[in-house]
């Protein structure tokens, strides 16, 4: 938001100097991004009238003026701006003045005398154009002090705003906040009726609900558009960085940055009526005002004549209804439209506009009648005409309604960690604009309808620090007992996994939570995606569905860097869509991820270099898992982004986690990888589940170990292999170990010879062979009858 500072003062009054003003805005929130001082040291700078401007018989690009200077005597000055023209009212330095570095004195330009200087804007430190003299209105009169005649010196303020301070948008908003934090009070606001002097009304309709509940207009006739825009608001345009355009629109930007209403100005000869707003349809397209053909969709508002949509609501009005220099008769035009009817639409269609940037954020349902009167007020003043009776439609029970919010004294003082006395309190809010009433606890605050921010208690308190002063309020430290909590041993800290794989060599990514769709889409995880009703750009439109799809890009861009070996790891949320009636919000599964590219290890000299494998992978995940004794399996895996037949399902506890492997050669080639990428990603929770160890004693005998070697068909897993062992063995069994893997010259195809070792213990005894041979027996039974295993001859 940027005003000028002298606009505001006339809106709340207070002693403070601009650098204390300053401070102020920026100690009670609203950050002062930045401060431009404007006709500083303009002594000695007049309005003049140039009376001839004739060629200098020297040089070409110089004119030589005579100048009225408002004292009676013409002065001759020498001007090489090109707009220099006879009956052109300018500013003049004369003789003795100092702009900037440069004192005026009288000289000599190519042998002609000159005795002040013509100036333009940027010479004299009031705005950055330089491309000839600043033209002032014709009625101003020779001779008035240039500084009095615009209201200088001055300066624009730039606020730098959060999207919660909507009220802040406007000068007078801002007024509320200085005046609570200054001691002062918001200067009374003249926005009296002006009475009807016509019948010309156009009929309004509200078709679009909540959407727009509110919509005022008023037809003036007979006006005068093609007046200038007065010099006085024109200023306050410039320096609120808005050009001036023409006098009407000049008027709606005006009421905008004034009240914080957006308006419009519509040609009432180029409507029928009657004006209403609806929701468009699917479709529809309307001209801009900027000259651009768009195509609206049913999430667009569209203000319509005679069911013609002419207007965009809240973004931006229509080429073939604008109001030009040639316009007689206006409608203007001012709306209440919910935030959620106006967000995003704007940038849907790469636009933003100061209107959309307000009414997003929240515009006070009951500005739009005042504003009417206002704008009224400065058309009729300027460009004469004949209004007509103000015509409202509204939806009263779509309206926001002003919310009363109960404020505790006790509470007060205990989060703030001070007490404020009653009076502070009740100055401070009534200041800020909210009806206060006290009670015995403390007070019950009324919100006005313009603070959208202000709905609970911490709302209310918060506005006391920061009007009371945040540097106010002392620096403690907690008072209380605190309890210690132990942590617990059931389950294994995200820090400790962070450390586990940084210590394997990997590196931490934290992604954005939401991204491109075609991303997903070439991933084949888009089933579920939630969409975004707000992004910040069209490449991060859903939530992610995946870590993997960020975290494997975040690897490729990685690549691109010439970064040949890539080692991420990411712990983070996944979303994914739900039926409403069962559950309304997304379903939100914390994850843990991690992807590998290039060699296993950086180069060395001690042994060869090899890629990064899925085995390899399995590992580091093996790594993660025994920190809370989880025992994993790996099943098959069908995931379309995955290599058939190195890609596998993570159990645990028969329960599926999640997915490793390498990723799918088509894939890879989508992603533009040069090198094949293992990765995993599981369900967080599953690997920090720890089971309390129980401590037991060594047995005291010896252990005895029986190595066997099966020959299985080839698609039979270990995994499977080591269950049936472990069950035909029982409790004996303290160990398998799976030792060689056989394929070749003495096995037929399609079988594979495995060896295992078993290591067998009792606790209270000494096994004997006959107690061994039984268990290695019901082994091989089982094996036999489960798996068609049998002992490798």
């Amino acid at each position: 938001m940027k005003f000028s500072e002298n606009w505001l003062r006339q809106h709340v009054t207070t002693d403070a100097t601009r650098d204390e003003l300053a401070a102020t805005l920026t100690a009670i929130g609203l950050e002062v991004e930045e401060l431009t001082p404007l006709g500083e040291g303009l002594d000695g700078v007049v309005v003049a009238r140039i009376v001839s401007a004739d060629k200098h018989p020297e040089a070409d690009r110089l004119q030589v003026c005579q100048v009225d200077a408002g004292d009676g005597a013409m002065l001759q000055i020498v001007c090489g701006a090109p707009n220099a023209r006879a009956g052109l009212v300018a500013p003049l330095a004369t003789i003795g003045t100092k702009i900037g570095d440069l004192t005026i004195k009288a000289a000599k330009l190519r042998g002609v005398e000159s005795n002040g200087m013509l100036c333009s804007a940027k010479e004299l430190g009031i705005d950055v154009d330089a491309s000839g003299l600043l033209e002032l209105p014709d009625d101003a009169q020779p001779g008035t002090p240039l500084a009095d005649y615009l209201g200088l010196p001055d300066a624009s303020i730039e606020l730098k705003l959060t999207p919660n301070r909507a009220d802040c948008f406007s000068v007078r908003g801002i007024a509320f906040d200085v005046a609570a934090a200054c001691g002062s009070e918001v200067a009374a606001f003249d926005a009296a009726p002006v009475p009807a002097q016509g019948d010309a009304a156009l009929e309004v309709r509200l078709d679009a609900g909540a959407d727009a509940p509110r919509y005022v207009g008023r037809v003036i006739e007979g006006i005068d558009a093609s007046r200038a825009t007065p010099s006085w608001m024109a200023e306050r345009l410039r320096r609120s960085g808005i050009r001036p355009v023409s006098l009407l629109v000049d008027i709606t930007q005006y009421v905008m940055l004034e009240l914080g209403q957006p308006m419009h100005a519509f040609d009432r000869d180029l409507l029928q009526g009657p004006v209403g707003v609806r929701l468009a349809r699917e479709g529809e397209a309307l001209k801009l005002l900027d000259g651009r053909d768009v195509v609206a969709d049913p999430g667009f508002l569209v203000i319509t004549d005679a069911d013609r949509a002419v207007a965009l609501a809240g973004v931006m009005g229509g080429f073939d209804t604008r109001v030009t220099d040639a316009t007689k008769n206006v409608f203007l035009e001012a709306a209440h439209f919910a935030p959620s009817a106006i967000i995003g639409r704007g940038r849907k269609l790469g636009l933003h506009t100061d209107a959309s940037h307000r009414f997003e954020r929240g515009v006070d349902p009951e500005l739009p009648r005042t504003a009417i009167e206002v704008a009224t007020r400065l058309v009729i003043d300027i460009a004469g005409g004949t209004p007509g009776p103000t015509t409202e439609a509204v939806l009263p029970e779509h309206l926001p309604q002003p919310k009363t919010i109960p404020l505790r004294r006790a509470r007060l003082a205990r989060v703030l960690g001070l007490e404020v006395a009653d009076a502070e309190v009740e100055r401070i809010l009534r200041a800020l604009g909210l009806g206060v009433e006290a009670n015995a606890d403390g007070w019950t605050v009324t919100a006005p309808t313009r603070r959208f921010d202000l709905a609970i208690e911490e709302d209310l308190v918060e506005e006391v620090a920061r009007i009371h002063g945040y540097d106010a309020i002392p620096t403690t430290l907690p008072g209380g007992g605190t309890r210690l909590a132990a942590p617990t041993e059931t389950r294994v800290p995200e820090q400790d996994l962070r450390r586990q794989f940084a210590a394997r060599d990997y590196l931490e990514a934290i992604n954005y939570a939401f991204v491109d769709t075609r991303l997903l889409d070439a991933w084949q995880a888009q089933a579920g995606a939630v969409p975004l009703a707000n992004p910040l750009s069209a490449e991060l439109g859903v939530m992610r569905t995946r870590l993997l799809p960020g975290l494997v890009d975040a690897l490729a861009r990685n690549a691109a860097r010439q970064q040949a070996r890539v080692r991420l790891f990411e712990i983070g949320k996944v979303f994914e869509s739900r039926e409403p009636e069962a559950r309304p919000a997304p379903l939100e599964t914390l994850r843990l991820a991690a992807a590998a590219s290039g060699d296993v290890a950086d180069a060395q000299w001690s042994e060869p270099g090899r890629a990064v494998d899925f085995h390899d992978l399995k590992g580091d995940l093996e790594s993660v898992a025994a920190l809370s004794g989880a025992r994993l399996e790996y099943r098959p895996s069908q995931a379309a982004w995955g290599h058939p037949g190195r890609s596998a399902d993570v159990f645990r506890d028969d329960v599926r986690i999640g997915w490793i492997g390498q990723l799918h050669p088509r894939l890879q080639r989508a992603l533009d990888l040069d090198h094949p990428v293992v990765a995993f990603e599981v369900d967080l929770a599953p690997l920090q589940e720890r089971i309390v160890p129980r401590a037991r004693a060594l047995s005291k005998f010896p252990s005895v170990r029986r190595d066997l070697a099966f020959v299985v068909p080839e698609q039979v897993s270990w995994q499977a292999l080591a269950d049936t062992v472990r069950s035909a063995a029982g409790e004996t069994l303290r160990d398998l170990q799976l030792f060689d893997r056989y394929v070749g010259k003495g096995v037929e195809s399609g079988f594979k010879s495995l060896a295992m070792g078993l290591i067998l213990q009792e606790d209270s005894r000494t096994l004997t062979d006959r107690e061994v041979d039984a268990v290695v027996a019901a082994v091989t039974a089982a094996l036999e009858s489960t798996h068609a295993a049998r002992i490798r001859g």
